[in-house]
């Protein structure tokens, strides 16, 4: 594959009339290595971010060595690309035939589980295994999150009790687990998730072993910049250590967006324009679902030709016939945008590809690896506390 150093050289070069994803596998190294060595715990790979085989042997060689997966085509996946990968089935709610396959065929150990019916479940394909790790999911607030994840999973910490005895009975190893929504903005939506985990685990008065903090460490986008991701680490650590569980217990997290973000952006080209609304090759129901359905905002620019134009703000159409292919914005670019001209869209790496259909006939794309840096980061230059700038890793020529 040609490599390309930005956006705007794959334009002049290539003039695509399809979507094109561009790939940073640097920018995953780097976030990859940031959380292996800051957060202080085990840090999973939440595979729904982005499932892409590149990016899964990127993070592994980056030295992420645990996957989140939440369906068994996701076990099947990672098994495929990454054989020796430790994989955690973090679903709460499974097939029993998917655990049966998960544990029998690809070498599953680690459950999640918010009910004594899935126990169950678990224990009957498992046939009772003395092997198995089983982390009980408790519901949490999504008060800090940008996307709420607090209604469809979840003990109530007040019911859980009895769930984490017998879950003790039946387990190697007792976790207990919880996600604070996606795009957490403040560090205390962990602070105040562990305080319902040591809640639960004093009403249990049970023996655990992991505490699994979940996902929701964000990402930067236009109008949504978090503090320092070691700000987060940091809250967390400190609370974990006081939570009444042994000396040797561990703490894990599951980034997706984290991890993910910064890798992919999207180059479009625009088909036309009218007034301050322009139409592109891609859209609601390709990489832009969150744009369309959840209405946040990316960072873009135009490439491939330079402009002295004042900028002004543009709202999206896609290419299908739906009057719901439409993402508001507002998208900031140069006020004579016209058709032709190339628009890349970043921060697309996480939930961005993972999203794509092929509705209306649309959905092909091919994709890129670029040399430049991502259109923002976490992880360089005043998005790092002085700390972190001591501490982030570096990979030449990248």
């Amino acid at each position: 594959m040609h490599i390309f150093q930005n956006a705007g050289e794959l334009a002049k070069a290539l003039s695509p009339d399809i979507p094109v994803l561009l790939n940073r596998p640097h920018a995953a190294r780097r976030a990859a290595r940031y959380f292996v060595e800051q957060f202080p715990g085990k840090s999973l790979y939440a595979v729904k971010a982005n499932p892409s085989p590149e990016l899964l042997e990127i993070l592994w060689d980056s030295g992420i060595t645990h996957f989140d997966v939440a369906s068994i085509d996701e076990v099947r996946l990672v098994r495929r690309v990454l054989p020796e990968a430790v994989l955690c089935y973090m679903n709460p709610l499974k097939q029993e035939q998917s655990i049966r396959e998960a544990y029998h065929e690809h070498g599953v150990r680690i459950f999640s589980l918010d009910g004594i019916e899935e126990l169950d479940k678990i224990e009957r394909a498992t046939g009772n295994a003395e092997d198995l790790t089983l982390c009980v999911r408790i519901r949490v607030a999504s008060e800090f999150a940008e996307i709420s994840l607090a209604s469809k999973f979840g003990v109530d910490v007040a019911d859980s009790a009895e769930l984490l005895q017998r879950a003790r009975q039946s387990a190697d190893e007792l976790g207990i687990c919880f996600h604070v929504g996606s795009q957490a903005m403040s560090p205390l939506a962990f602070v105040h998730a562990l305080e319902r985990v040591r809640t639960a685990i004093v009403e249990a008065s049970v023996t655990v072993d992991i505490v699994n903090v979940g996902g929701g460490f964000p990402s930067i986008y236009p109008d949504m910049e978090p503090q320092s991701l070691n700000h987060y680490f940091k809250a967390i650590d400190r609370t974990f250590e006081d939570l009444p569980i042994s000396y040797s217990a561990e703490l894990w997290c599951e980034p997706g967006r984290a991890l993910a973000a910064e890798y992919t952006s999207l180059l479009v080209k625009v088909e036309k324009r009218r007034s301050n609304e322009l139409y592109i090759n891609d859209g609601a129901y390709g990489t832009l679902f969150d744009a369309a359905h959840i209405g946040w905002r990316f960072p873009a620019q135009i490439v491939g030709r330079q402009t002295e134009s004042t900028m002004a703000e543009f709202s999206f159409y896609g290419p299908t016939c739906d009057d719901m292919d439409y993402m508001a914005g507002p998208f900031i670019l140069p006020d004579d945008m016209k058709a032709g001209d190339y628009i890349e869209i970043g921060m697309l790496g996480a939930y961005g590809s993972a999203m794509r259909t092929k509705f209306n006939g649309y959905g092909s794309h091919v994709e890129y690896d670029m040399q430049d840096e991502p259109m923002d980061s976490l992880y360089l230059g005043d998005n790092l506390d002085r700390n972190d700038r001591e501490n982030v890793v570096s990979f030449p020529g990248a």
